[in-house]
């Protein structure tokens, strides 16, 4: 299950938000969602969980919860959102 995670503090890492997450089972993955010109975190990640039960726990216990200097918030990723903010940080092939 694909989780969306808002509202990061900037100096939050990839490894924090994996360490965060593992707590409730596997991480398949973590994307830090970066700005390609100041090479700074936008403040939103994507986590992926395997299991449907353990993505769940994670969202219920991690939403509004402190990180760094800011409470997170976490809930199931639109899948066509996620796309959406996904292919606005890929480089333009031109051929639009």
């Amino acid at each position: 299950m694909k989780i969306l995670v808002r509202n990061l503090d900037r100096t939050t890492t990839e490894a924090e938000l994996t360490n965060l997450f593992s707590a409730y089972g596997v991480v398949q993955s973590c994307n830090l969602v970066m700005d390609q010109k100041t090479g700074q975190s936008k403040g939103f990640a994507f986590v992926e969980m395997p299991k449907p039960g353990d993505a769940k726990a994670a969202i219920k216990n991690l939403n509004n919860q402190g990180v760094g200097e800011t409470k997170i918030r976490v809930k199931k990723a639109d899948d066509k959102k996620a796309d959406a903010e996904n292919a606005s940080d890929a480089p333009s092939s031109g051929k639009d």
